[in-house]
């Protein structure tokens, strides 16, 4: 980790859980000069907070203050308005500090003030208690803020998190593809979890049905076929958008690249049969990008990890996982002694 004005590597080492993640994929036996693939994957070493406009910001926050504030904030009453300050504390050692954005909109929106202790992608840890921000404002706003605030963090840092270490395992394997999430995200939290992907330093794949077509197994039943699919959708997203399709064997995918996909999807291949068909597929197709997904996990990773497929996506990464635990603790204020003077 570099200092608060420097670059942040999101390519943590996580030997404890994946030391022997590396031999398993060696035992593939792939040599490490065809670990090469069209699409190569780059820690992010910018201010991702770049990439969400302020307007969108503003509009997260005030729906997610409304959501927990719909009317009377009672307990509002008890605190007052009185400046206090309040230290954010992480309590999950070696996680990876995200959606720092999120936090500091809330705040903003409650006139209060966020000194942050880490740059966006720091490791926080290796101490059981680290401190990550100061909250300063009025007592009532601190706390109003403080629960959607506190939720934005835990999510957003948890998948950047599972996203560092899933990275640190294909990159410890020299594989050179693309780890990728998925559309499986919380309803109305998307930009929050496909945000806390790329702090993670994993692809966020397509962000909505807008932004690719994916051809899915119902997409092709209705269709009729998989060329008939292809051909429908090319008709209508042009040149400007990729196609996808999802295919359940090899020949699937032979149809589908014939017909002009640009990306084939192998789904729910067990890892042998996906080496396999990816391979006769790169060799009839060069081109293609092949996409493997469905069934992997963090522990199953290197075992799909090939130098012919470019793409792995997890649903794990969002769904199942774990969060960040943090807290919001206001500070009491220092009591100074009264000192009597005799006469």
């Amino acid at each position: 980790m570099a200092t608060a004005w420097g670059v942040v590597s999101t390519r943590f080492a996580t030997s404890r859980l994946w030391e022997d993640h590396s031999a398993s994929f060696r035992q593939n036996n792939f040599p490490a000069s065809h670990f090469t693939s069209p699409l190569k994957m780059t820690t992010p070493q910018y201010d991702l907070s770049h990439t969400l406009p302020p307007h969108t910001l503003t509009r997260l926050a005030r729906e997610w203050l409304a959501e927990d504030t719909p009317n009377f904030d009672p307990a509002g009453l008890c605190v007052g308005s009185h400046e206090v300050e309040a230290k954010l504390l992480c309590k999950t050692p070696c996680s990876v500090l995200a959606g720092r954005p999120f936090f500091t909109a809330v705040f903003t929106e409650l006139s209060c003030t966020v000194e942050w202790a880490h740059i966006e992608g720091a490791q926080l840890g290796p101490d059981a208690v680290a401190q990550t921000a100061v909250v300063r404002g009025p007592a009532r706003c601190v706390l109003l803020g403080e629960r959607p605030a506190l939720n934005c963090l835990a999510r957003a840092s948890g998948i950047a998190t599972r996203c560092s270490q899933l990275q640190s395992i294909a990159r410890e394997a020299g594989w050179h593809g693309h780890v990728a999430g998925t559309r499986k995200t919380t309803p109305g939290f998307r930009l929050v979890e496909k945000y806390a992907m790329l702090v993670g330093g994993v692809s966020m794949h397509r962000q909505d049905l807008s932004g690719m077509v994916m051809l899915k197994d119902n997409h092709i039943w209705a269709s009729g076929s998989i060329t008939q699919a292809v051909r429908n959708a090319r008709s209508v997203c042009g040149f400007s958008s990729k196609i996808e399709v999802e295919c359940g064997s090899r020949e699937e995918g032979s149809e589908a690249a014939t017909a002009g996909a640009d990306i084939v999807m192998l789904d729910n291949f067990k890892p042998q049969e996906l080496h396999a068909a990816a391979q006769l597929l790169k060799e009839e197709f060069p081109s293609v990008l092949i996409e493997a997904s469905g069934g992997v996990t963090p522990d199953s990773l290197p075992q799909y990890l090939s130098p012919h497929v470019d793409i792995i996506s997890l649903g794990c990464i969002t769904q199942g996982c774990p969060v960040v635990d943090f807290s919001l603790k206001v500070q009491k204020p220092v009591a100074f002694p009264i000192i009597f003077q005799s006469q």
